[in-house]
């Protein structure tokens, strides 16, 4: 058996306060101060120039290999991989005189040092170029109702989430950003990108890694529904995530004023691996009003006003009527 509360200012107060505090959810294992320098990693393609000795570079098609796991249309868009020093599984990479060098984990000039620093041995003072030309080592996958879903590349650029979404053509219309997930090592991050503005917190701070997916829900996951007694019955979708118990009232036209009983307007919320929970409004007072413009909606929620006992009196028996009618006529026929 369902418990049900009424919707009072304490329970307003309750509900803010929870609202806060789910509100103000740890993603500070998402969040980064300053964006750091892309590094190395296993199937990155090099290019590797040593000035003046242009015999090295030539060891650079002699390099060349399949990527780790990639198909011939590889995620840069690329069918074939460039000329390069391919970073192995080992995250070594072979080059003349130096040998072999671990270069994963390193950044573009970190590599450069560690480079020039082996090669000095037989060459006075080289003057190394060393880049990245081919990015194929760390991938997010982003999906849900953007322009273009489907994999992304991380390079030099931080893959933050704004840059993904804006890689990814941008959020559609039928998109919701209050109701974005990242999914990073099996456990589910949300984010509300208006709540996060609102507070202050800046969005492109939240940086993405190798094997994220993110997820950005459909408006029409987060509808309401609107029934009983009232002049349009009909889902509603939510506004950014947000809709208060007087706007849906609003927009499904208002209590029916012949009809509902304004004691009786209910919310059912069923949250999962709960037992539902109704909220009862007594909106026949002024101050109602107040707390149904405070008392805020959730997804799936569902709004029901009931119909007084006259109107339901009355809708019994103008089903009844007919029958009784019908059966009076068939004996007055037999007769």
């Amino acid at each position: 058996m369902p418990s049900i509360k009424s919707i009072t200012p304490q329970l307003l107060q309750s509900e803010r306060e929870q609202r806060e505090q789910q509100a103000s959810q740890d993603i500070s294992r998402l969040q980064v101060d300053s964006l750091t320098p892309y590094r190395i990693d296993c199937g990155d393609v090099l290019s590797i120039v040593v000035w003046d000795h242009p015999e090295l570079a030539n060891a650079a098609r002699l390099n060349m290999q399949p990527s780790l796991g990639t198909t011939d249309a590889d995620a840069a868009g690329t069918a074939v991989p460039p000329a390069g020093f391919v970073v192995d599984h080992d995250g070594m990479v072979q080059f003349p005189y130096a040998g072999a060098l671990k270069l994963s984990g390193l950044t573009e000039m970190q590599a450069r040092s560690e480079l020039t620093l082996k090669l000095a041995r037989y060459i006075k003072k080289p003057e190394v170029t060393l880049r990245v030309q081919a990015y194929r080592s760390q991938r997010i996958y982003i999906g849900g109702e953007v322009k273009a879903p489907g994999t992304q590349v991380i390079n030099d650029i931080p893959m933050t989430l704004t840059e993904a979404l804006n890689r990814a053509g941008g959020v559609l219309p039928s998109g919701d950003q209050s109701r974005i997930s990242i999914s990073r090592a099996g456990i589910n991050h949300w984010i509300n990108i208006p709540q996060l503005i609102q507070k202050g917190v800046d969005p492109s701070g939240i940086l993405l890694a190798h094997g994220d997916v993110v997820h950005v829900l459909s408006r029409d996951e987060s509808k309401v529904f609107v029934m009983g007694d009232v002049t349009r019955p009909m889902p509603l979708t939510m506004h950014d995530g947000r809709l208060t118990l007087n706007e849906a009232l609003g927009e499904a036209g208002g209590v029916s004023q012949l009809s509902a009983d304004g004691r009786q307007v209910y919310v059912v919320r069923n949250e999962s691996g709960k037992e539902p929970t109704v909220y009862n409004l007594d909106a026949r007072s002024p101050i109602a009003l107040a707390m149904a413009e405070s008392f805020e909606l959730k997804p799936k929620d569902v709004v029901f006003v009931n119909a007084s006992q006259l109107a339901m009196w009355n809708r019994v028996i103008s089903l009844i009527l007919p029958s009784t009618q019908s059966l009076t006529n068939a004996a007055q026929i037999a007769k």
